[in-house]
């Protein structure tokens, strides 16, 4: 396992630019993951990487070794970065046992099958060693590939939206296995997809990218809760925008109450370094900051409902128009035109300026 660096990479097809000064680091022995909309350049990064593209500018490490820089690439196969594929790329000539044990070619026929069956035991693959991968289902040929990649012991794991082939279910159940391999092999990992679930599911830290940049690195629950600017906090979880008025720079205003919290310096449109009363900005209400009360004599009108097994996710019409998210347990199944209780339950104040 190894720290990977990205410091200020650029990379470009022709006169298109398709990474621009790309940094974040992911420490040693985390699953890191680049979260965003097709074309926003995650496969690029990770093409970079894994030294099958050049960069144009800035640098790339692994473990400290400068593997990328203008001008130079350390060879792929000299890099010890394992790649799981989407497609998953296993050989269908080949059973089980001698996919996994394909990077091991140079090691003694014993070393090479203490180390296959350690792997497909570690995936749970240990009855499955002679078939073949058109034998198996999508999970299982996934955590074969996973158990390829392992195989060689890199210093880092790649992988390129490895169950977006994978139904909804099964997609979410192998993320929790997938993480639990990696970090019983102590595996350093970088995941690309465009699923935020699957990202919280897997990443330790987790960049959300758009036109090519990183626009926060950071841990999942702080691009839910934090998020540091309006692509983040649109692109990651569900929420709505409420115009609110700045009291001062810990508490605003919106129509439901006075939220306290940290009121980002960008609520100013003046710039300066405090925020200022009467300053207007956009408040991003998630559907876990409005709690359904039936004692509440705040209320809002159902506009929508959808159906979600244990809860339904409302669509609330405030009393001034502006539309807000709720989840609400299933039992409170409410008709649409419907008027209920709510209130606040705000614990991560994020604010926008008004443009």
């Amino acid at each position: 396992m190894a720290e990977l660096v990205l410091d200020a990479v650029a990379q470009s097809y022709a006169e298109r630019q398709v990474i621009a000064d790309l940094s974040f680091t992911l420490p040693e022995g985390t699953i890191g993951c680049l979260l965003g909309p097709s074309g926003c350049g995650k496969t690029t990064t990770l093409r970079c990487i894994c030294g099958f593209e050049p960069i144009r500018t800035g640098e790339i490490r692994i473990g400290g070794e400068i593997v990328n820089r203008p001008g130079w690439m350390l060879p792929a196969e000299k890099r010890r970065v394992g790649m799981v594929f989407q497609d998953y790329a296993l050989f269908p000539h080949l059973n089980v046992a001698d996919n996994v044990g394909f990077g091991l070619r140079g090691a003694s026929r014993a070393a090479r099958q203490t180390r296959i069956d350690e792997l497909l035991d570690l995936v749970g693959l240990a009855g499955h060693a002679g078939q073949f991968p058109h034998q198996l289902s999508g999970g299982q040929q996934q955590r074969v590939a996973l158990a390829r990649a392992l195989a060689p012991r890199p210093r880092l794991i790649l992988m390129d939206e490895p169950f977006s082939s994978l139904d909804v279910e099964l997609r979410e159940r192998l993320s929790i296995e997938v993480r639990d391999i990696l970090k019983r092999e102590a595996t350093t990992a970088l995941i690309v997809t465009h699923d935020q679930h699957e990202a919280f599911a897997l990443a330790d830290w987790a960049g959300v990218m758009h036109d090519g940049r990183i626009q926060q690195w950071d841990t999942p629950y702080n691009l839910y809760h934090e998020p540091a600017n309006r692509f983040v906090a649109d692109f990651v979880g569900q929420g709505a925008l409420v115009t609110g008025e700045v009291i001062n720079d810990h508490q605003v205003e919106i129509e439901l109450g006075v939220l306290d919290g940290h009121i980002p310096v960008e609520c100013d449109a003046s710039g300066c370094a405090e925020c200022v009363r009467s300053c207007r900005v956009e408040v991003l209400l998630r559907p876990d900051d409005i709690i359904h009360d039936e004692d509440s004599l705040l209320l809002a009108e159902v506009e929508n409902k959808a159906f979600r097994g244990a809860e339904f996710l409302y669509t609330l019409k405030l009393p001034s128009g502006q539309r807000a998210l709720s989840l609400v347990p299933s039992h409170h199944n409410h008709a649409i035109g419907e008027k209920i209780g709510i209130r606040l339950a705000v614990d991560h104040v994020v604010a926008f300026r008004c443009e």
